[in-house]
């Protein structure tokens, strides 16, 4: 059974992630990004009307993540695919990956809907995760990561305001597209969250989870949204590896490892526009979709490890739309 997170302030991914923000708003232009007031809150484009860098796409991530996770971009090679790749060291998987990084806060104000990750999800702590979890952040400081092609409006603004019950001064939003150099980043930094959202769905028990690390290649950016979320879930899906040191029996690893990878799901083969030729409804595809591409589970008891799945870099350079010269 999953003991609920500790409340120790020190742990509180508000706090761990507020001097990452205060990177953000001294350093705007090494940056290229933009920071905005509105309605008194902070709002940081990384994305929507400037460039970005691959360093705020670095900073989003750990923002995003709760500060409590080591981000860093390095070449990778992926089996033959020399290609830039992002990597997430935490001590804290659970805190960090599910009760800040999870994109599972929805947003809707009129016809638009919005996902909230980041900090501020362990403030609202709604949903079957945190009543899992066990676990609300009192942080009076909010930081909400959106990921979208607009700045919140003035209705989007109010409602995170009153949900994380802060005064305006003390909330910060971050924004990028998908189909932009923060939100490849980002997003590709999801890969070990993908793999306990997995465990999760086979109902393991999360809490005997020690600490985490994962890499993933970094899509090229996209020319729109929908092509931009075809190509970050399948480098996710065919070129992520996730290494977790864990506590638990050698029979049960054995069984658990083999279900977790992509290559256990049934579109698998499939790139993800090829899989949404019939449904364009990114919201409804198949949660099996969202894992990793290879999985090593390592028991510190017995000092065994186990390992399923295995990289695409085929259907990466097709997904990437990579062409040889």
């Amino acid at each position: 059974m999953l003991l609920p997170l500790s409340q120790i302030p020190e742990l509180s991914p508000n706090r761990q992630a507020f001097p990452l923000i205060k990177e953000f708003l001294t350093k705007s232009e090494r940056l290229q990004i933009k920071v905005h007031e509105q309605s008194g809150v902070k709002v940081i484009d990384c994305g929507v009307q400037v460039e970005g860098s691959w360093e705020a796409g670095i900073l989003f991530a750990a923002v995003c993540l709760g500060g409590l996770a080591q981000v860093t971009l390095h070449w990778m090679d992926f089996n033959g695919l020399r290609w830039p790749s992002v990597e997430v060291v935490t001590d804290h998987p659970v805190r960090a990956c599910m009760a800040s990084q999870y994109a599972g806060w929805p947003i809707k104000i009129g016809k638009g809907l919005t996902m909230g990750s980041g900090p501020a999800c362990a403030i609202v702590h709604k949903g079957s995760l945190f009543r899992m979890l066990g676990y609300e952040d009192d942080s009076e400081t909010a930081i909400i990561c959106l990921e979208g092609r607009e700045l919140p409006s003035k209705g989007v603004i109010q409602h995170i305001l009153e949900e994380c019950h802060c005064e305006p001064n003390r909330l910060t939003i971050l924004v990028a597209p998908t189909a932009s150099l923060v939100g490849s980043v980002q997003v590709a930094a999801r890969a070990l969250e993908t793999g306990l959202f997995k465990l999760r769905r086979l109902g393991y028990d999360l809490g005997k989870i020690v600490s985490g690390w994962g890499v993933c290649p970094i899509p090229p950016v996209a020319r729109d949204t929908l092509s931009g979320l075809g190509r970050t879930n399948d480098a996710i899906f065919y070129g992520s590896t996730v290494f977790y040191n864990l506590r638990d029996d050698d029979e049960r690893l054995k069984q658990v490892v083999k279900q977790v990878p992509s290559c256990s799901t049934r579109d698998y083969g499939l790139t993800y526009m090829e899989r949404q030729a019939t449904n364009k409804n990114f919201f409804n595809i198949d949660p099996d979709q969202f894992t990793p591409a290879e999985v090593w589970l390592c028991n510190l008891d017995s000092g065994r490890s186990f390992h399923a799945g295995a990289l695409d870099p085929d259907i990466l350079r097709r997904s990437f739309g990579l062409e040889n010269g």
